[in-house]
């Protein structure tokens, strides 16, 4: 018999997440001492890196090469002593007059990192730019991890952090072989909540999919990208789980009944009538698979395991 609440961690569940833990305990305390000593005898000569993308600056501040950044784009979020990193505009937007002015040498992101017309100049001015894949698998992402520990001059720290990632994907496959011996896997629909807009449903190839499916999940909602749909198509899709997610400048204080206050039928939802709605950060969903979408994942398996299904 499954558990009764979704929100029950155990003793176990807790004691599987120490691999992933340790992954982000290993992010954060490379956080602490990256306070721009350039006496750093680890750091690239001379680097001065442009990081734009959420998960590729989170794998920056991983490999201990936080102290080489002159600038981030508007979707990667830094630690306490970063004040004098710029913030640029969204990735897909970046200005060469902006980023020329900080005279970098290296502009890393993703293949979404742009626009073209930008990178060229860039390039033009003899500025290395590199385009990762957006990381959607394991492969992918301890790839990723490998080219930037080369690039960055950090390949024994890039080392580690595989490791690591290896480690906590290990974990979470152990939960969902778990999660499948229970029986069907949990039906879960993600939302996108944005003010002034409706609400949004996140189907197949989405950062939420991505977490979902990593985590043992079914995402239900049966189409591709995002599509807006009404509180009665999702009370007759009948999920298990529900996730939500704000893009709202301002603060909710209690998203869960904000939601349930704008969607009243949501509670007459197997999710809805446990309790099964819950939160995921913004920055799980941002730039594909990355340290933080695998922990939500694996926070999210663990959930998925106690599940009581209808």
């Amino acid at each position: 018999m499954l558990g009764k609440k979704i929100f029950n961690h155990r003793h176990n569940s807790l004691l599987a997440s120490v691999a992933l833990l340790s992954t982000l305990a290993f992010s954060q305390s490379v956080l602490a001492h990256a306070d721009h000593d350039h006496g750093d005898a680890n750091k690239s000569a001379n680097a001065r890196v442009v990081s734009a993308g959420a998960g590729v600056t989170e794998l920056v501040l991983a490999l201990d090469a936080g102290n080489e950044l002159v600038a981030v784009d508007s979707t990667s979020q830094l630690p306490q002593g970063f004040d004098k990193v710029e913030k640029l505009g969204y990735h897909r937007m970046l200005s060469a007059e902006g980023i020329l002015a900080l005279s970098p040498n290296i502009v890393l992101g993703t293949d979404a990192m742009g626009p073209k017309a930008t990178l060229d100049v860039l390039s033009g001015a003899k500025v290395n730019v590199i385009q990762l894949p957006d990381a959607h698998t394991q492969p992918q992402l301890l790839s990723n991890i490998n080219e930037m520990g080369k690039l960055l001059n950090r390949e024994e720290q890039a080392n580690t952090l595989q490791e690591q990632v290896k480690q906590s994907f290990a974990q979470i496959e152990q939960k969902q072989q778990q999660i499948a011996k229970q029986g069907d896997a949990p039906k879960v629909l993600f939302l996108l909540l944005q003010a002034d807009r409706p609400a949004r449903v996140g189907g197949d190839d989405t950062a939420a999919d991505i977490i979902i499916k990593l985590a043992g999940g079914n995402n239900i909602a049966g189409f591709s990208g995002y599509k807006s749909v009404s509180q009665e198509g999702i009370l007759s899709l009948q999920p298990d789980v529900i996730l939500i997610s704000n893009r709202s400048d301002k603060a909710i204080e209690s998203p869960i009944d904000d939601l349930l206050k704008q969607m009243p039928l949501l509670e007459h939802t197997p999710a809805g009538k446990n309790k099964h709605i819950q939160s995921l950060k913004p920055q799980a969903l941002l730039g594909g698979l990355g340290l933080s979408a695998i922990e939500a994942a694996d926070k999210l398996a663990s959930d998925f395991i106690s599940v009581n299904q209808y």
